[in-house]
């Protein structure tokens, strides 16, 4: 995953994804949310949007809504709440490219996603993740990534704690998170594959 996040950095800042949306970089977040224990249900939901309010007051927050994500929001009856959110902005999904060009300078993500956790902690850039744990302990270990779970006071406190740079979780290289892993692979399959004649 960090071998094609490399690989693909360079590519990603020739999108013009920010400029159509009138951002600048490290001005604001980006949100990502589908899991269903987090969309499914209308009072873990409202409390996300508790937290994301308060968030939005400090920078905006750009969240490229999965299809489901938007119809459970209709589904729920939180539409007008979510359209009356100021900074909260919905925008249509993006693709890799784009994505990456987004959330690689932002000041902030919010995710409930896995991959996202290990790309911003390769990237440096402050991650919460909206889950009560990680199957990638090492993005919280070394990294950027803090686990807050859905608890509204909990999010709001982690996210002004990075976006005024006392968060204690300091961006850290991860080992072998180089952009190499793929090449090391090869090394070893070479090493234990006999050659043929």
């Amino acid at each position: 995953m960090i071998d094609s996040l490399i690989n693909n950095l360079e590519r990603a800042k020739q999108s013009n994804i920010k400029s159509r949306l009138a951002l600048t970089d490290g001005t604001y977040a980006v949100l990502t949310l589908h899991r269903p224990s987090n969309v499914d249900n209308k009072q873990t939901f409202e409390r996300i949007l508790d937290a994301l309010e308060s968030i939005a007051d400090s920078l905006p927050i750009i969240f490229p809504v999965h299809p489901r994500t938007r119809k459970t929001i209709a589904d729920l009856g939180l539409s007008e709440r979510v359209q009356s959110m100021k900074n909260l902005r919905l925008i249509d999904p993006l693709g890799y490219l784009d994505f990456l060009s987004l959330y690689s300078t932002a000041r902030l993500v919010l995710t409930d996603s896995g991959g996202i956790q290990e790309e911003t902690t390769s990237l440096g850039i402050p991650c919460l993740t909206l889950r009560e744990n990680t199957e990638r302990p090492v993005t919280v270990e070394l990294g950027t990534n803090v686990i807050v779970g859905t608890d509204t006071d909990k999010i709001i406190t982690a996210a002004m704690a990075a976006l005024n740079g006392s968060s204690s979780n300091r961006a850290t290289q991860v080992p072998l998170w180089d952009g190499h892993a793929a090449e090391r692979i090869l090394d070893v399959l070479e090493e234990v594959t006999p050659r043929s004649h």
